[in-house]
């Protein structure tokens, strides 16, 4: 931990507030929607999809203040072994290097020079032409898929969670893997999803398809909060914090 961050921790601890870093008020935002979220529903377990270098996992930890169980899911083996060196001493964060989707099996993951832009999805030609750097191909991967179903019944055997929430950072396959829940998305309390603006991935569901389909699936906004601070001006992306009504009692 840098020197800055730890002053900023001991004022925070001392006085009861939070330090905002000039130009992440946004995240803020986040961070105390989700402590009151995650208060008011008692989410007891969260799906971590698409976990990167488990940056989502630390805010939960860090920011909002959450001790339950946490899993993420990362594909690109050399994230996913950092995850796992990041969760070592955290009993209730289990990391696995998978791909979820609709289908188990095994698919073609792109990643690029940004790990974060990496994606089950080719860059459209328009994100390409707009991030050259970010959305540099550097190499393609085998990797397996798994389901949402499949994953929300072997962890609850295994922790007997009742109200877990799920969140979804795929680069364009967010919906592919609600879809991989089938009827067992009804058993989420919540979920956190990215919806596109701006198409940045070839056959990706543009933001009002996603609201259409989380929608009618029974889920409701409770939060829209941008995510891609280092692109202003521009609004690629936006996180769907969502709630179902008759979720779990």
């Amino acid at each position: 931990m840098s020197v800055r961050r730890l002053v900023r921790r001991m004022i925070e601890k001392a006085l009861r507030v939070q330090v905002i870093p000039i130009g992440h008020l946004a995240l803020a935002f986040e961070w105390e929607h989700l402590r009151r979220f995650f208060t008011h529903f008692a989410i007891d377990c969260v799906f971590d999809v698409g976990a990167n270098a488990g940056q989502y996992a630390t805010m939960l930890r860090t920011r909002v203040g959450y001790r339950g169980p946490i899993i993420s899911y990362e594909p690109i083996p050399e994230l996913a072994t950092k995850i796992r060196a990041a969760a070592a001493l955290d009993g209730g964060w289990f990391v696995e290097e998978l791909a979820l989707d609709a289908v188990e099996g095994h698919a073609t993951f792109n990643v690029f020079a940004s790990d974060p832009f990496s994606s089950l999805h080719a860059a459209s030609a328009a994100a390409e032409q707009q991030f050259p750097t970010h959305l540099r191909l550097e190499r393609r991967i085998d990797v397996r898929t798994g389901t949402l179903a499949n994953e929300l019944a072997r962890y609850q055997a295994r922790l007997g969670f009742k109200r877990p929430f799920l969140k979804m950072d795929t680069q364009g396959h967010d919906v592919s893997v609600a879809v991989g829940a089938g009827d067992r998305l009804r058993d989420l309390v919540g979920l956190q999803s990215e919806l596109a603006i701006g198409r940045l991935y070839v056959d990706a569901p543009g933001y009002a398809e996603a609201l259409e389909f989380y929608r009618g699936r029974g889920f409701e906004l409770s939060a829209l909060v941008p995510n891609n601070l280092s692109h202003f001006p521009r609004l690629l992306e936006i996180d769907g914090i969502m709630f179902r009504q008759d979720g779990p009692g």
